[in-house]
């Protein structure tokens, strides 16, 4: 049985639980530059430079990993949302973009395989692709609306190199996640497609979408709705909603997405809304509170946490939803549904 198979058929049981932020964790162990650098021998600072832990603290990743596996998840990402070459190139380590994501996927992959070796229950690896810096669908000098720091084929070619690396590693699927414009999402699509050609066989795809405003749409302007149906296309393992806002502000929209999409639902929120120093207050009881409320009706089939999360708001979560129904994923009749900035669904 394939990754894509074995994840729905444990999806048909109960409701799935990922893993939570690896940023703010990170951040907690008070890391230095030396603990950053290693000895790469790299010509800028690499202080807050995440991803590259995975080759100079692999044991920092590991632990954190670790944790979230014990906490419940059954699903667990890759530390690599920042790993591609654009991204890199703020610390002069664009050239390190492969061996940083085999390293993380490998990380990520022994940790399931050892996980699901003590109990049987599959443990799957997501690879985190995320946005980049950069936007496809806006221009980022007002007096000139055309302008565009990149192009469309250039961010295939990005995104195809730190694919090609976590499916290397050992990744399950590829998790194109924090989309905030859609067509930098149709890339990521695009790269995957290129990657199953050569490889000749399905890379299987998790998207989620991220709102930059209480409307219900993204940076790009497309509403929840809308964005569905643009990347409906790609046949997603999951789809869902990350990152932007608490669970308390999501939940209208995680409402429309569970009614139409006709996949998986993955949605891992902020862990509630930043405080004035930009710090996450909301405790895990609260977190598990709100979305066992998605779970008790039938809106999710895989829970998680985004920004502020930790181990402990997973194994709150996990036990908050341990006996929640998973959602029955609809089966919507056939018609033309398109998408502009809003959905259009043909009489």
């Amino acid at each position: 049985m394939n990754a894509r198979a074995q994840l729905q058929a444990a999806a048909a049981s109960r409701v799935l639980i990922f893993d939570g932020a690896f940023g703010t964790q990170i951040q907690n162990r008070k890391l230095s530059e030396a603990d950053y650098a290693g000895d790469l021998g790299l010509s800028a600072d690499q202080k807050g430079n995440n991803d590259i832990l995975a080759l100079t603290r692999p044991d920092v990743i590991a632990d954190i990993t670790r944790a979230y596996l014990d906490a419940g998840s059954d699903v667990v990402s890759t530390n690599t949302f920042s790993a591609n070459r654009i991204s890199q190139a703020d610390y002069a380590a664009e050239g390190l973009v492969r061996e940083i994501n085999v390293a993380s996927g490998q990380i990520a992959r022994e940790l399931a395989d050892e996980y699901a070796a003590k109990d049987g229950r599959p443990r799957f690896v997501a690879g985190a692709i995320g946005p980049t810096n950069k936007t496809l669908s806006l221009s980022p000098d007002v007096e000139d609306p055309g302008f565009r720091e990149i192009d469309f084929d250039e961010l295939v070619a990005v995104y195809k190199e730190q694919a090609e690396a976590l499916i290397e590693g050992g990744c399950d699927f590829i998790l194109i996640e924090t989309v905030f414009d859609t067509l930098n999402a149709k890339a990521g699509i695009m790269a995957v497609k290129h990657l199953e050609r050569d490889l000749g066989r399905e890379v299987p795809v998790m998207i989620s979408m991220t709102l930059t405003d209480l409307s219900g749409r993204n940076l790009s302007g497309h509403t929840v709705e809308a964005f569905w149906y643009a990347v409906r296309h790609a046949n997603p393992v999951t789809i869902g909603l990350n990152c932007s806002f608490g669970a308390d502000q999501l939940r209208p929209h995680v409402k429309v997405l569970s009614q139409i999409a006709d996949t998986l639902l993955m949605i891992y929120p902020n862990a509630g809304l930043p405080n004035e120093l930009g710090e996450y207050d909301e405790m895990p009881e609260t977190t598990a509170g709100l979305v066992k409320d998605w779970a008790d009706h039938g809106q999710v089939n895989i829970l998680g946490g985004c920004c502020g999360s930790s181990p402990a708001h997973i194994a709150a979560i996990a036990r908050a939803v341990a006996n929640s129904e998973p959602r029955t994923v609809p089966s919507p009749a056939p018609q033309m549904r398109l998408a502009g900035l809003e959905a259009f669904i043909a009489a």
